[in-house]
């Protein structure tokens, strides 16, 4: 893709993502340890809050060396992933996303099997507003004209 542009949106973390997922996680525990009786049930719980603590460390706090940093938006249906380790992960993404004004979720190939989840707080509103873009409609969009500002006479 010698003349396509290059999108690259750095991620920041994002403490609401960490708290729903927590939430759902904690919420599903509970129902965990309601539903099996006894120690199994306890057990069960713990281990489904634990995994909202690391699912919540390594997608939404971007704590984890694995976890994606930023992304390079490199054409129609290709992503590369910048990791906090500084691995360069390339990634198919497959034709299926989900898009709304609070986030995006993309899906990797069939050979990548990865979902990145971008909540809005995660970004800039204008990086925020080309990645959506790109994730509808498949093309980085033009960057804005610089605003033209009128000098006093004189």
């Amino acid at each position: 893709m010698s003349n396509a542009r290059i999108l690259r949106i750095d991620l920041s973390p994002s403490r609401g993502l960490a708290a729903a997922i927590v939430t759902v996680h904690g919420g599903a525990a509970a129902c965990a340890g309601v539903l099996v009786a006894g120690a199994a049930g306890v057990c069960l719980g713990l281990l489904i809050g634990c995994l909202g603590l690391a699912a919540a460390w390594d997608r939404a706090l971007l704590r984890s060396p694995r976890s994606v940093r930023a992304l390079r938006i490199e054409g129609k249906d290709y992503v590369t992933l910048e990791l906090a380790d500084a691995e360069l992960v390339p990634v198919p993404i497959a034709p299926r996303r989900y898009v709304s004004r609070l986030g995006l979720v993309l899906y990797g190939a069939a050979s990548m099997r990865r979902t990145i989840v971008v909540a809005r707080d995660m970004l800039d509103p204008d990086s925020f507003r080309a990645l959506r873009l790109w994730a509808l409609w498949g093309q980085v969009p033009e960057a804005p004209p610089a605003p033209v500002t009128a000098r006093a006479p004189g």
